[in-house]
């Protein structure tokens, strides 16, 4: 029976199912001179550069948008538990 590949490329998108090494974990998410995504040193797809300033901002604006979905969540269910409910019933008869 025939060895599977452990690494390479289906429909042009990477994969790699070695065992991973400290020292490949670490430089390839840190790759100055590479472009904003590289492959990933375990699994299929590609990861963030961190070696590159534009995915710093993607980090920065992911962070600011959980921080705002947070605080929106923590403001609504403070108002929410102030505020009374009015509950109308309906009795016609039909």
């Amino acid at each position: 029976m025939a060895d599977k590949p452990t690494s390479g490329e289906i429909l042009g998108v990477p994969y790699n199912f070695e065992r991973p090494s400290i020292s490949r974990m670490l430089s390839s998410y840190w790759q100055p001179g590479e472009g904003m995504l590289v492959e990933k040193p375990f699994g299929v797809g590609y990861t963030l550069n961190l070696a590159n300033w534009r995915s710093w901002i993607v980090v920065a604006v992911a962070g600011a948008l959980l921080w705002q979905q947070e605080q929106g969540a923590t403001e609504a269910s403070d108002e929410s538990a102030d505020e009374p409910v009015e509950v109308i019933v309906d009795e016609s008869d039909d």
